[in-house]
């Protein structure tokens, strides 16, 4: 099973490092709208993924992983997780990747990430009224009350709506490159094949290993949020591993390997200071996962693998989060150096 992870873990290295989705420059440049590969490759995995989770949940052929419906949580958390997103210019999973090519900033963003998560166990009784209200797990499948002709419907009006999206913002953006077609379609695919019994019965998820490796270094292995995230987060972490090793691989291959703290996009607006760098990268990973624990997911493990499903939970961390991102990316990326 080990391998496994391995295996999937690469994969998912690999089809994010297709339209370098990993890569500060590319998700920096989505909370300054002025790189769209981001939006262009979530929306397309939305839309072929929702069909094809569809199919194999109906077939029998897996099963629905939607992650309870929280508001308050989620739009906060959602709103967190953006900012630190776009501060830090990574996600959970592809801080690993990064790692693997060299990106030392990534690595502080996942000291931050660690320390961020234990900070909200820490401080998650005080806020214990954001998760009072909390709804099920709602989705398209448990409003309709099962598949049929208007779930399916529903499912192929909605994957429509993405893939047009998709294509609308990349003509907008007048962009040449077409490799987040490549990074979309194999995101849809690889969750698709890990959803299924056969193999993993699991959705892509990235945020639970960072509590899990904190938890393990804090000795805090006792304590009753950790057995919460230690299943997710002990096979996460050997899923991650797979990812870093693609980061690794393929840079080495490519003779593009390089330990960096200063990326381009970073020097353009915030200079060229490595400390001040770091200092960043440490907070914007601290409120990224301070957000996902929060609400409970990421952009893997919601945005992706839940609005696959047509979780509303999903929906509504992913509208926050984008917001929380390009309200951040506004004022934060303001000036340019």
């Amino acid at each position: 099973m080990t391998f496994i992870y391995l295996l999937f873990g690469f994969l998912f290295g690999y089809f994010l490092l297709q339209a370098k989705l990993n890569r500060f420059d590319t998700i920096s440049g989505m909370a300054t709208l002025e790189d769209f590969s981001v939006a262009k490759a979530i929306m397309l995995a939305l839309g072929i993924g929702s069909i094809l989770i569809g199919f194999e949940i109906s077939m029998g052929m897996a099963d629905f992983h939607v992650k309870t419906l929280i508001p308050w949580a989620q739009i906060l958390g959602g709103m967190i997780f953006g900012t630190g997103m776009a501060i830090l210019g990574y996600c959970p999973g592809t801080l690993a990747i990064s790692l693997g090519e060299g990106s030392m900033d990534a690595l502080a963003g996942i000291a931050g990430g660690i320390i961020g998560s234990l900070t909200y166990y820490a401080v998650a009784p005080s806020l214990a009224f954001l998760k009072a209200t909390e709804l099920g797990k709602m989705s398209l499948f448990s409003v309709l009350g099962g598949f049929g002709p208007a779930y399916f419907f529903i499912v192929a009006l909605w994957a429509a709506l993405m893939i047009g999206g998709a294509l609308y913002l990349d003509r907008m953006e007048k962009s040449t490159s077409k490799k987040w077609v490549y990074t979309g379609a194999g995101l849809a695919v690889l969750n698709g094949m890990m959803f299924m019994d056969i193999t993993l019965g699991k959705p892509i998820g990235a945020s639970s290993v960072f509590p899990y490796i904190g938890g393990m270094v804090a000795g805090q292995t006792e304590a009753d949020w950790f057995g919460k995230v230690t299943g997710s987060g002990s096979w996460q972490l050997i899923f991650l591993g797979g990812a870093l090793m693609a980061g690794f691989v393929f840079s080495v291959m490519k003779k593009e390997f390089k330990l960096t703290v200063i990326h381009s996009r970073w020097a353009k607006y915030r200079g060229q200071s490595v400390p001040v760098r770091l200092v960043y990268a440490f907070l914007g990973g601290f409120l990224l996962l301070f957000g996902a624990r929060m609400a409970d997911g990421c952009t893997s493990g919601h945005v992706i693998s839940g609005g696959m499903q047509m979780a509303f939970s999903s929906y509504l961390f992913a509208l926050f989060t984008f917001a929380g991102l390009l309200i951040t990316g506004r004022f934060f990326y303001r000036k340019k150096i």
